[in-house]
């Protein structure tokens, strides 16, 4: 069996892409922290890679910024690569089934500049409510 539940925070904003075939994926990065502190008593995280599918990705793309807390679900996946000077490399990815977003979105936007508030009528300003409703 082959699953993975992480809960972490988004390390950078996540990337949306499509694929030639018009699938969206969307990756970001999630820093787990560890259950054991080192010599120096500091608590220390792994950085994992996440990869998104199709409506989920759309939505990471769309609520989820870096600093987010996230859950998620999904199994590992292993790829290799060249790099530049052409040693071959290995990485490790998860590939999510499910994202819960854990942090609410005034948790990300009271350390980010609030947008412009819409013009608001006063209390006193507004109309009273039609009596005959129809339900």
């Amino acid at each position: 069996m082959n699953k993975v539940m992480l809960i972490g925070n988004l390390t950078r904003d996540p990337e949306l892409r499509t694929t030639q075939s018009g699938v969206s994926v969307c990756t970001f990065s999630i820093a787990v922290n560890r259950n054991f502190t080192n010599s120096a008593g500091e608590r220390e995280a792994d950085f994992i890679n996440i990869t998104v599918w199709r409506g989920t990705a759309e939505n990471c793309a769309k609520y989820l910024s870096k600093g987010r807390k996230v859950a998620v679900v999904g199994a590992l996946q292993s790829r290799t690569y060249d790099d530049k000077e052409g040693n071959k490399r290995y990485t490790l990815d998860v590939v999510a089934d499910d994202v819960e977003f854990l942090s609410s979105r005034s948790d990300s936007e009271s350390a980010s500049p609030a947008p412009k508030a819409a013009h608001k009528k006063p209390v006193a300003d507004l109309e009273p409510v039609d009596d005959e409703l129809p339900f």
